[in-house]
């Protein structure tokens, strides 16, 4: 089965896309990255589509990045860090023009590189139980994937503050009190509130609605959204060269707390 397969419904324009590792609650590794990135680019023009939902396989959202390609080897971790990247920005960015609506549709974990997918899209449903994570701070980096973009855009700049300092993980009732979600539900009926929404948003003006997303995101400098992704690249890349980086992945995998010395 494909790592992340895509789906249209052509009767009512849904385009669904679900990441799928389950194994490892759909960790991103560079297969998982480039599969992401296959399933959403055929979206790039499709008249179509009407409305794209993102969700994930099995008893988590994503819950990050697959840290152990990392650990396999920490010289080469810039290189793996450029085969991820290479592959979702261009899924972001296809997210971010497409006339569609984006719906996130999450449960179980997001954290890191998801907890970043999760925020580039246009609105999000959450099941109750799901946890939300920046994850970035306990392996010594900061986001990638667009989540320095749109994190102060989606909570305010203070609140993402305090989300990326403070090392909150916060329950779904908490990210739909600070605005990080739209809508919470009862696990259960995840699936099926997803598909209204989802029918709703594609039933809609889309050609409108293309436009709102288009304007709206001219006055917030979204044209600046593909320079501003490769300044994470490089940040990233420059994390992977400290101690702290090292030791963060290490810890993490070892599931102990991290010793940080802040190089």
């Amino acid at each position: 089965m494909a790592l992340a397969e895509l789906q249209i419904d052509t009767a009512t324009g849904v385009a669904t896309i679900r990441v799928n590792r389950p194994e490892v609650l759909n960790a991103i590794d560079v297969p998982t990255a480039q599969a992401i990135r296959d399933a959403v680019l055929p979206l790039d023009g499709d008249a179509r589509v009407r409305c794209i939902v993102l969700c994930g396989a099995g008893r988590a959202f994503i819950a990050g990045g697959d840290l152990a390609r990392f650990a396999d080897d920490f010289d080469r971790a810039p290189e793996v860090l450029d085969g991820l990247l290479d592959a979702l920005h261009p899924a972001i960015l296809t997210l971010r023009r497409h006339r569609a609506p984006v719906l996130a549709s999450v449960h179980g974990a997001v954290a890191g590189a998801g907890l970043s997918l999760m925020a580039a899209c246009d609105l999000a449903v959450a099941a109750q139980g799901t946890r939300f994570l920046v994850a970035y701070d306990r392996i010594g980096a900061s986001p990638d994937c667009g989540g320095t973009w749109f994190l102060p855009r989606v909570l305010g700049e203070r609140r993402a503050a305090q989300f990326m300092y403070l090392s909150q993980g916060w329950d779904a009732e908490t990210a739909e009190r600070y605005g990080l979600v739209n809508e919470v539900v009862a696990a259960d009926a995840l699936a099926a509130r997803t598909q209204q929404l989802a029918q709703q948003i594609a039933s809609g003006p889309t050609s409108a609605f293309g436009a709102y997303k288009r304007l709206s995101r001219q006055g917030l400098d979204d044209d600046g959204l593909a320079a501003h992704l490769e300044q994470e690249r490089e940040a990233w890349r420059a994390a992977t060269h400290t101690q702290d980086f090292r030791e963060g992945v290490s810890a993490f995998l070892a599931k102990r707390p991290a010793r940080f010395t802040g190089n």
